[in-house]
């Protein structure tokens, strides 16, 4: 590769969505061209303030707390100060960095693959594909708070603790920073050994507590969808929970979610099956009063397509006649 392609591509050929071209062409000039995926991670993680963030709360919480409290160290402002460090010589200095560095590597090799075990645990103990698609799906942003990636980094939660009988599936999986992933930890009060219980609730004699598997289209977890036998359109379905819940404003975090991956994932199933939709209705009845018969929660998704009414526009709110139209 000669210097006048390298330097073309750089200036004028190069199209950066974030820092990691140039950190990698860096790392690679600068080491006789060759890196292992790991060493350029590590030249990435220089420049992530998120993970520094993180590791300056680690540093306050933890060693700088304990530190502290045996007097070894003082904090002044945001600094610490080592005492008694100006009545070490040299030789003082290198004595007690070395004994350090032999408590380190002791440490790291009786831990060997449980030293990062925490951190693991925070993204989930998921594969780096599906973290990167719960991620995506949240485009890149906490789901509590609404940072983005580029300011604090980003882990990947159960909603329902795997412990408590979560899955790793998409629909109990959320992006969170890990300041509010740290917050739902400890603040989180969900007596969890209810959430089976609830899941699995029936109702003796309601319709939709008792469809037939082969009647299903497409499901996850916690909700599933199924053609409607009464369409108003063709290729009209129904998301329904499989907790049986009256009503959307009943519903948890976690069915949220998955009728919401359901209506997309239907969505896509019904334009591959027609290409002459162009459009949907997505809505739900909650009561008898506007006009809920089966109560059990389910949302209708129903296709659209020109002319399939003289004039569409108003959408969900010819709901009352008359009003569709201002």
């Amino acid at each position: 590769m000669s210097f006048s392609r390298l330097s073309r591509f750089i200036t004028t050929e190069m199209r950066m969505s974030h820092i990691y071209q140039p950190v990698m062409l860096i790392s690679l000039l600068k080491n006789n061209g060759l890196r292992s995926s790991k060493d350029i991670a590590r030249e990435i993680l220089k420049f992530d303030e998120s993970q520094l963030e993180y590791y300056e709360e680690i540093t306050k919480k933890m060693p700088g707390k304990v530190l502290s409290n045996h007097h070894i160290v003082e904090r002044r402002d945001n600094q610490y100060v080592l005492k008694g460090y100006q009545d070490l010589n040299e030789a003082q200095l290198n004595g007690l960095i070395e004994l350090c560095q032999q408590r380190l590597h002791a440490y790291i090799d009786s831990r060997k693959d449980q030293l990062w075990k925490a951190r693991v645990m925070s993204l989930g103990y998921i594969s780096g594909k599906l973290r990167y698609a719960v991620l995506k799906a949240a485009q890149f942003h906490c789901e509590l708070c609404g940072v983005s990636h580029n300011v604090r980094a980003l882990e990947v939660d159960h909603i329902l603790p795997r412990k408590h009988g979560g899955t790793d599936h998409p629909s109990n999986l959320q992006a969170l920073c890990w300041r509010c992933n740290s917050m739902k930890g400890a603040r989180d009060d969900t007596d969890f050994r209810k959430e089976k219980e609830r899941a699995a609730l029936r109702r003796e004699g309601c319709p939709f507590c008792r469809v037939r598997k082969g009647d299903i289209v497409q499901e996850n977890p916690l909700a599933f969808a199924v053609y409607d036998k009464y369409p108003v359109t063709q290729h009209h379905a129904l998301l329904i929970t499989r907790r049986h819940v009256e009503t959307y404003f009943e519903l948890s975090h976690p069915e949220l979610k998955a009728v919401n991956d359901l209506a997309l994932a239907m969505k896509a199933r019904i334009e591959a099956k027609d290409p002459a939709v162009r459009g949907f209705n997505l809505g739900a009845n909650a009561g008898a009063a506007a006009g809920q018969t089966v109560m059990h929660l389910h949302v209708h998704l129903i296709p659209r397509r020109p002319g399939d009414m003289e004039d569409p526009r108003g959408g969900v709110r010819h709901v009352i006649p008359g009003k569709g139209r201002y």
